[in-house]
C-alpha cells in the first residue's frame, strides 16, 4: 500500500515538473527562433550602416599590399563577450604604401569554431567618414559590436574585417580571426538555469516524500510485531515466603492437598 502511494506521489510531482518546465522550454524555443541579425544593437556614436550609407556587409575585396593590421581587446585580454552587451575591439592600421588609405568600414561575423561555413550571426557594420591614413602612418580605430542576447554561452569564432580604399579602389583585410567566449550578461537567468533549479527542487521534494514513506513503513512494521508474554507457571515459591508461613492454616491446607494428590 505504501509503495503504491509513493508511486502516485512520484507521478504527481513528475507531472507538475513537466507543467512547470514546458512553458520555459517553449519560451526558449521562441527566443532561439529570433533572427540574430534583427537583435543587433543599432545605437552608437560612430556611423552605422543605414539606408543612405553603402552596405559593405555582403561585399568581399582583396587585401592591399603594404597594409598591416593589428588588434587589441582593451581591458578584456581573455576575450570574454557578454551576450547582448557592447564589446570594444580596437584595430591598428599601418600604411606602408605610397598612397593615402581611406578607412571605409569595419564588419564582423560569428561562426562555429569547428566549421566557418556555419555562420551564426552577422554583426554591426560600422562606417567611418573621411578617415585617412597617410603613407608611412599608423592609426587606430574602435569597433563596437554586440552579439545576440539569445546566443547560447560558449566558444565561437569572431571574424573581423576592415574595409578601406586606396586610389578609389576598395580593399579589405581581416584583422581578427579567432575565438571569443560568449557568456550571459550579469543578472540574466538562462532557460537552462531555470530548468536545472526546478528539476533540483522537484528531486528534493520527491526524496523527502520517499524518506517519509520509509519511516512510516518502519513504524507500521514495529507496531505489528508480536509482544512477548510472560508466562506464570507453578514455579518454586520463594523459600523465605514458606519459612514464615510454616505452622499456619495456609501451610496445613497445602499439606493436606499434597497428601490427597498422592
Amino acid at each position: 500500500m505504501m509503495t503504491t502511494t509513493t508511486t502516485v506521489n512520484f507521478r504527481f510531482f513528475l507531472l507538475a515538473l513537466i507543467l512547470i518546465v514546458a512553458p520555459l522550454i517553449q519560451v526558449g524555443k521562441c527566443q532561439s527562433d529570433v533572427d540574430p541579425a534583427e537583435s543587433v544593437d543599432e545605437g552608437g556614436d560612430i556611423g552605422i550602416v543605414g539606408e543612405d550609407v553603402q552596405d559593405f556587409g555582403e561585399e568581399a575585396f582583396s587585401a592591399a599590399a603594404g597594409v598591416e593590421t593589428t588588434y587589441v581587446f582593451p581591458h578584456n585580454s581573455v576575450r570574454l563577450v557578454k551576450a547582448g552587451e557592447k564589446t570594444e575591439l580596437l584595430v591598428g592600421i599601418k600604411n606602408n604604401g605610397e598612397s593615402a588609405l581611406n578607412v571605409l568600414a569595419i564588419k564582423s561575423s560569428i561562426h562555429l569554431p569547428y566549421d566557418h561555413r556555419y555562420q551564426i550571426q552577422n554583426l554591426t557594420v560600422q562606417t567611418f567618414n573621411q578617415s585617412t591614413v597617410p603613407p608611412s602612418a599608423t592609426a587606430t580605430y574602435p569597433y563596437l559590436f554586440a552579439v545576440s542576447p539569445f546566443l547560447q554561452s560558449g566558444n565561437f569564432d569572431l571574424v573581423a574585417t576592415v574595409i578601406y580604399e586606396i586610389d578609389q579602389s576598395p580593399y579589405q583585410t581581416t584583422f581578427y580571426n579567432g575565438t571569443i567566449e560568449v557568456v550571459e550578461a550579469g543578472g540574466v537567468v538562462s532557460i537552462e538555469s531555470i530548468f536545472l533549479i526546478t528539476l533540483g527542487v522537484a528531486l528534493l521534494v520527491f526524496l523527502g516524500i520517499w524518506v517519509r514513506g520509509q519511516v512510516q513503513n518502519l513504524s507500521k512494521k514495529s507496531k505489528k510485531a508480536p509482544s512477548s508474554k510472560v508466562e506464570v507457571g507453578t514455579a518454586a515459591r520463594d523459600a523465605s515466603l514458606d519459612e514464615w508461613l510454616q505452622g499456619t492454616a495456609y501451610t496445613q491446607s497445602l499439606a493436606s492437598k499434597s497428601k490427597k494428590q498422592k
